[in-house]
């Protein structure tokens, strides 16, 4: 039977892990039988790298890891856990910060970081199809001598696989001009949670039928998995113009993200950090960024060479009419790539303090900044934690980052409990809840503060007509979830796995 696994680095003593079901002994002897010993992971060492994805403070064991090549193998690997009942969750590269690809009730994790080949590169129809687990940024890498690039760019794209992306529907910081995941994939070829392989969407803009593949993009894996991708590519800018903006005051820089967007520009990115994650990434990277500042503000503006550099003038000029103290401009690519290695690293550079994070991700309208962010540090404060902002201002994506000892059960209740007040705070203001981290076991509470239960019912009815069985990354996005699982599927395969054993 499915069973939920604890992790011994959740508390300050070690917990046993149950034994395995029996169903377990024939799932790996036949996991081995389709994809060869090595790429089957069971020992505890082995599922230790599994227990979370970059949500921390909910780990759970896997029972077991498969790492399939291709599309036929995740299809015969899902057939065979219908046929045991055992759940499955795939997984990309880990990099998710909401518990997506966590095996929150045991079971097989189908990680597709193996699946990491390009398949076509198609120049003259700016397409690119490649399987799931390749990470992002190949592939801009792959087309970027043809002029052309893929847009979305999650600040982890030298890590994260372009599955992941489609999962939780993936922004970053230039998506506040090019969009986010949805808008650049065309197709997908997905395994569906009973093992039928599908083809959803091709190289064409606007298929007919029904958008399935925008149906799946965002499902975060609960409607079966995404195996291959098709992408449109898109022209790189002829042109580029990046500034730093230093501010003393973190409402002077969002004062100025609202009024360059009042202005008519429309900026490639508008990327805010402010004095916590400015010490953190000077102290990792030795940027020479001031160390006093409130907030500095990346302004990016792409294009036509003709005109750019007024468009960065009025940019400029907007920056320093709210109180800049000053606005400064890379003159070289390598200035560029160093400003952008502050904010896509900053992450990093948190790690480096020795703590856990939770990053959130909550959205609120772009004139509402000055005073969620006060707020945010509030709750932080009354909650005993640090807190550091860095996120898409341009399209008030917020990503407050509470930092926590994740050894001590209080200090993880504290930052749940935080986190979920920061969440409430942004819908109040008329947001929502995610802008790019998708639900997973993060949100699930909070989905009631955003949708009506007719809402939620219809939704849960959709997932319902691909994943019959609940057997595909079961317990995630909606409330009801892991409580059904609880209560009906998991005491329908204590009988199973009795009968097997029998």
């Amino acid at each position: 039977m499915p069973h939920k696994k604890e992790n011994p680095r959740m508390s300050t003593t070690s917990v046993q892990r149950p034994p395995k079901p029996p169903m377990f002994v024939e799932l790996e002897r036949e996991l081995v039988a389709i994809v060869g010993r090595d790429d089957v992971l069971t020992s505890e060492a082995e599922l230790r790298a599994y227990d979370c994805d970059a949500y921390a403070p909910e780990k759970h064991y896997p029972d077991a890891v498969v790492l399939p090549k291709t599309t036929e193998q995740v299809s015969q690997i899902v057939k065979l856990c219908n046929r045991l009942q055992v759940p499955f969750i795939p997984r990309g590269a880990g990099t998710g910060l909401s518990g997506g690809a966590t095996a929150v009730v045991g079971g097989l994790i189908i990680a597709t970081t193996r699946m990491n080949r390009i398949l076509e590169v198609d120049i003259p129809n700016r397409r690119l199809t490649s399987q799931a687990g390749t990470v992002n940024v190949y592939l801009t890498k792959a087309v970027k001598a043809d002029g052309l690039h893929y847009a979305p760019d999650p600040s982890s794209q030298g890590a994260c696989t372009v599955g992941g992306n489609v999962a939780e529907n993936s922004g970053g910081p230039h998506t506040l001009k090019y969009g986010v995941t949805t808008n650049h994939i065309t197709g997908v070829t997905l395994v569906l949670p009973e093992g039928d392989i599908v083809h959803l969407g091709g190289k064409v803009e606007d298929p007919t039928g029904f958008d399935l593949v925008g149906l799946i993009v965002g499902a975060e894996g609960t409607m079966g998995i995404v195996t291959e991708v098709i992408t449109r590519l898109t022209p790189l800018p002829q042109s580029v113009r990046t500034l730093l903006g230093v501010f003393e005051t973190v409402d002077q820089a969002t004062q100025t993200v609202s009024d360059i967007i009042a202005a008519g520009i429309l900026p490639a990115a508008l990327e805010m950090v402010d004095t916590f994650i400015i010490k953190a990434v000077e102290e990792a990277f030795h940027l020479g960024f001031p160390l006093d500042a409130e907030a500095v503000l990346i302004i990016e503006v792409d294009g036509l060479e003709v005109g750019l550099d007024e468009e960065a003038e009025r940019a400029t000029a907007i920056a320093m009419k709210n109180g800049a103290r000053e606005v400064r401009s890379a003159s070289t690519e390598l200035e560029r790539a160093l400003l952008w290695k502050a904010r896509k690293q900053a992450f990093g550079a948190l790690g480096k303090l020795g703590m856990s994070m939770v990053t959130h991700d909550g959205v609120i309208p772009r004139t509402k900044l000055p005073e969620v962010l006060r707020e945010v540090r509030a709750i932080a404060t009354r909650y005993g934690l640090e807190v550091g902002n860095v996120f898409h201002a341009g399209d008030g994506n917020l990503h407050p980052n509470l930092m926590f000892d994740e050894r001590d059960a209080e200090q993880v209740k504290r930052v749940i409990d935080a986190g979920h007040e920061i969440l409430k705070l942004c819908v109040d203001v008329g947001g929502s809840i995610t802008g790019e981290h998708g639900i997973g076991l993060e949100k699930m509470e909070a989905m009631g503060w955003q949708f009506t239960e007719a809402d939620l019912a219809l939704m849960e009815q959709i997932k319902h007509v691909f994943n019959k069985n609940e057997l595909c990354n079961p317990g995630k996005i909606f409330p009801s979830a892991k409580r059904c699982w609880e209560t009906e599927h998991a005491p329908r395969m204590v009988q199973a796995a009795r009968g097997a054993a029998v």
